[in-house]
């Protein structure tokens, strides 16, 4: 009987989780076994939760998200917006973590 190739990956896990968002909040998190990442704006909690799990190999028990506005700033006088910003509060099972230093 052959071996199973690994499954590889799929292109859009890349697409969903764009970068771990690390502020001290978010490092206060890391003690309840929480990780947030700034994800696309169109991710669902599903996709979010099957992309960690592909990426980070790892189990997740939880998926919050937030949608930060973006500021009105101001530019030489011309008013602009900054873009809106999806975040996603990613809980993990008891016992595993992610290293959000090191990459994907």
């Amino acid at each position: 009987m052959a071996k199973k190739k690994q499954e590889a990956v799929a292109i859009r896990h890349y697409d969903v989780v764009l970068a771990p968002h690390i502020t001290e909040k978010s490092t206060l998190l890391s003690e309840h076994n929480a990780v947030v990442f700034k994800v696309a704006g169109d991710a669902t909690k599903p996709e979010i939760k099957a992309a960690v799990e592909a990426l980070f190999s790892v189990t997740v028990t939880g998926v919050n998200t937030i949608v930060q506005k973006g500021k009105t700033k101001r530019w030489k006088g011309q008013p602009y917006t900054r873009t809106d910003v999806k975040k996603a509060i990613v809980t993990l099972a008891e016992g595993q973590s992610i290293d959000v230093t090191t990459g994907i």
